[in-house]
């Protein structure tokens, strides 16, 4: 079996599969769709867009996803100034109705129904919360990626969470205003947080070239590689059960470019901690 380490690089890059696009619309909810070319039983994702992105802001990430074998669908709604986080969630299950329910690309491509999860990025990752809690025993992997708090927040639900989870944050990302990264993992008892080194929270959004020049975060390629990995991993783990990306699902295990953390720990000790990711 490959070493984690290897793995972790191979999946840093673009599987093996070629990938479709297709659109959520025709089953009558705006979105995106990637799927591999072919493939039965397929596991899937659903992915939930941050406060004011859309959708399209995650292609890149989405057909990552599919180039190693898993379908990756996220809903193009709730991109008001005030969106709703319940409505996301319902999006994010309607999603995974229609994967599951129909046959992709040109009827070569179906969705295992026991093999689906939810994630998400800022806004998007509570949201993620949300729908894996709304459906109880469906939702078999839930991946925040650097999520933000909303109204309501999403610790409720995940205090009563049994699904497995991957909660991701950054250098300065812990102990802000805007994050609830530490608050979820704290009372979610089945997920692991991981401190990702060097990571940007914003730079999981694709095509903000303008950003910064205008003071928003912009896209961070790093971030993008190594996040995709660890979601890459995990999924394949905990949908497909395959062993060789066990530590991926492993909230003890040692990965590259991340550290695990203890969300029970003192705040003054967490914030150490990922200052010392970022020293040599």
């Amino acid at each position: 079996m490959a070493s984690t380490k290897k793995l972790f690089t191979a999946l840093r890059r673009r599987g093996p599969h070629r990938v479709l696009r297709g659109d959520l619309a025709f089953a009558g909810l705006p979105g995106i769709v990637y799927t591999p070319e072919s493939g039965l039983n397929l596991p899937a994702v659903a992915f939930a867009h941050d406060w004011l992105t859309p959708a399209e802001s995650y292609a890149g990430t989405l057909e990552h996803l599919a180039s190693w074998g898993i379908v990756a669908a996220a809903p193009d709604t709730e991109k008001s100034l005030v969106p709703s986080v319940l409505n996301l969630a319902f999006d994010l299950g309607t999603t995974l109705d229609i994967l599951t329910g129909v046959r992709l690309g040109p009827g070569q491509i179906s969705v295992h129904p026991a093999k689906l999860g939810t994630s998400g990025h800022g806004f998007g990752g509570s949201a993620a919360v949300f729908a894996a809690a709304g459906a109880p025993g469906r939702v078999k992997a839930v991946a925040p990626l650097f999520p933000s708090a909303t109204s309501p927040r999403a610790e409720a639900p995940a205090a009563g969470l049994s699904t497995p989870g991957l909660v991701l944050t950054a250098q300065g990302d812990p102990m802000s205003l805007r994050s609830n990264a530490v608050e979820l993992a704290r009372v979610w008892k089945s997920a692991s947080l991981r401190l990702v080194s060097g990571g940007k929270p914003g730079g999981m959004v694709e095509g903000r070239r303008l950003a910064r020049a205008v003071g928003l975060p912009g896209a961070d390629r790093s971030t993008q590689k190594t996040v995709r990995a660890l979601l890459t991993g995990f999924l394949l783990f905990q949908l497909t059960g395959n062993q060789d990306y066990q530590d991926f699902g492993d909230p003890e295990a040692v990965l590259p470019k991340t550290e695990i953390a203890d969300p029970n720990s003192d705040p003054v000790d967490l914030e150490n901690k990922v200052v010392a990711l970022l020293k040599p």
